[in-house]
Protein backbone atom coordinates (compact mmCIF):
# COMPACT_ATOMS: atom_id res chain seq x y z
CA UNK A 1 0.00 0.00 0.00
CA UNK A 2 1.71 3.16 -1.20
CA UNK A 3 1.45 6.20 1.04
CA UNK A 4 2.68 9.76 0.71
CA UNK A 5 2.58 11.80 3.89
CA UNK A 6 3.33 15.51 3.88
CA UNK A 7 4.34 17.62 6.86
CA UNK A 8 5.83 21.00 7.62
CA UNK A 9 2.98 23.29 6.68
CA UNK A 10 1.82 26.10 8.92
CA UNK A 11 1.21 29.81 9.23
CA UNK A 12 3.99 32.29 8.57
CA UNK A 13 4.36 35.98 7.92
CA UNK A 14 5.26 37.28 4.51
CA UNK A 15 8.98 37.03 3.94
CA UNK A 16 9.28 33.99 6.16
CA UNK A 17 10.29 30.42 5.35
CA UNK A 18 8.88 26.93 5.65
CA UNK A 19 10.21 23.52 4.75
CA UNK A 20 7.76 20.91 3.58
CA UNK A 21 8.56 17.21 3.80
CA UNK A 22 7.00 14.20 2.13
CA UNK A 23 7.71 10.61 3.03
CA UNK A 24 6.85 7.91 0.50
CA UNK A 25 6.35 4.38 1.73
CA UNK A 26 4.94 1.15 0.42
CA UNK A 27 7.20 0.34 -2.50
CA UNK A 28 10.84 -0.34 -2.86
CA UNK A 29 11.71 2.11 -5.62
CA UNK A 30 14.17 4.81 -4.80
CA UNK A 31 14.90 7.76 -6.98
CA UNK A 32 11.81 8.41 -9.00
CA UNK A 33 9.73 11.20 -10.41
CA UNK A 34 8.30 13.39 -7.64
CA UNK A 35 6.69 16.76 -7.45
CA UNK A 36 4.95 19.39 -5.37
CA UNK A 37 1.63 20.91 -6.32
CA UNK A 38 -0.63 23.43 -4.63
CA UNK A 39 -4.23 24.49 -4.72
CA UNK A 40 -5.64 27.67 -3.27
CA UNK A 41 -9.36 28.06 -2.49
CA UNK A 42 -11.31 28.75 -5.65
CA UNK A 43 -8.32 28.15 -7.89
CA UNK A 44 -7.09 25.27 -9.99
CA UNK A 45 -4.29 23.07 -8.81
CA UNK A 46 -0.91 24.19 -10.12
CA UNK A 47 2.48 22.62 -10.33
CA UNK A 48 5.10 24.11 -8.03
CA UNK A 49 8.20 22.03 -8.69
CA UNK A 50 9.32 18.58 -9.68
CA UNK A 51 12.45 16.47 -9.61
CA UNK A 52 13.28 13.38 -11.60
CA UNK A 53 15.38 10.37 -10.67
CA UNK A 54 18.49 12.09 -12.05
CA UNK A 55 18.00 15.18 -9.91
CA UNK A 56 16.81 17.42 -12.74
CA UNK A 57 14.38 20.03 -11.44
CA UNK A 58 11.58 22.14 -12.87
CA UNK A 59 9.94 25.11 -11.17
CA UNK A 60 6.90 27.25 -11.73
CA UNK A 61 7.88 30.78 -12.72
CA UNK A 62 6.12 32.15 -9.65
CA UNK A 63 8.45 30.31 -7.26
CA UNK A 64 11.78 30.34 -9.11
CA UNK A 65 14.55 31.70 -6.93
CA UNK A 66 12.46 31.29 -3.77
CA UNK A 67 11.62 27.57 -3.56
CA UNK A 68 13.97 24.60 -3.75
CA UNK A 69 12.89 21.00 -4.30
CA UNK A 70 15.18 18.20 -3.19
CA UNK A 71 15.25 14.52 -2.49
CA UNK A 72 16.55 13.06 0.72
CA UNK A 73 18.62 9.99 1.33
CA UNK A 74 17.02 7.56 0.82
CA UNK A 75 15.33 9.16 -2.15
CA UNK A 76 11.84 8.34 -1.00
CA UNK A 77 11.94 11.54 1.04
CA UNK A 78 10.99 14.72 -0.77
CA UNK A 79 11.42 18.28 0.46
CA UNK A 80 10.37 21.76 -0.56
CA UNK A 81 12.28 24.63 0.99
CA UNK A 82 10.19 27.78 0.67
CA UNK A 83 11.81 31.15 1.30
CA UNK A 84 10.59 34.72 0.90
CA UNK A 85 7.02 33.53 1.18
CA UNK A 86 4.23 35.73 -0.16
CA UNK A 87 0.51 35.81 0.65
CA UNK A 88 -0.15 34.41 -2.83
CA UNK A 89 1.73 31.25 -1.82
CA UNK A 90 -1.13 30.42 0.54
CA UNK A 91 -2.55 27.05 -0.51
CA UNK A 92 -2.81 23.37 0.28
CA UNK A 93 0.42 21.76 -0.84
CA UNK A 94 0.51 18.20 -2.14
CA UNK A 95 3.38 15.91 -2.95
CA UNK A 96 3.10 13.38 -5.73
CA UNK A 97 5.23 10.52 -7.00
CA UNK A 98 5.32 8.11 -9.89
CA UNK A 99 7.96 5.36 -10.13
CA UNK A 100 6.99 4.57 -13.72
CA UNK A 101 8.28 7.95 -14.98
CA UNK A 102 11.92 6.96 -15.33
CA UNK A 103 13.10 9.40 -17.94
CA UNK A 104 13.49 13.13 -17.54
CA UNK A 105 11.10 13.73 -20.42
CA UNK A 106 8.36 11.49 -19.01
CA UNK A 107 8.76 12.99 -15.56
CA UNK A 108 8.45 16.52 -16.90
CA UNK A 109 5.42 15.43 -18.92
CA UNK A 110 3.81 14.03 -15.78
CA UNK A 111 4.45 17.31 -13.97
CA UNK A 112 2.89 19.51 -16.65
CA UNK A 113 -0.09 17.15 -17.00
CA UNK A 114 -0.44 16.58 -13.23
CA UNK A 115 -0.35 12.90 -14.14
CA UNK A 116 1.21 11.20 -11.13
CA UNK A 117 0.23 7.78 -9.85
CA UNK A 118 0.38 8.60 -6.17
CA UNK A 119 -0.65 11.67 -4.19
CA UNK A 120 -0.48 12.77 -0.58
CA UNK A 121 -3.29 14.26 1.46
CA UNK A 122 -1.79 17.73 1.57
CA UNK A 123 -0.41 20.17 4.11
CA UNK A 124 -1.73 23.70 4.52
CA UNK A 125 0.52 26.72 4.07
CA UNK A 126 -0.84 30.12 5.08
CA UNK A 127 1.14 33.32 4.52
CA UNK A 128 -0.14 36.58 5.94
Amino acid sequence: HVQLVESGGGSVQAGGSLRLSCVISGYGHTGHCMGWFRQAPGKEREGVANIDMYGTTTYADSVKGRFTISQGNPKNNLYLQMNSLKPEDTAMYYCAADPSRRSSMRCREAYYRHDFGYWGQGTQVTVS
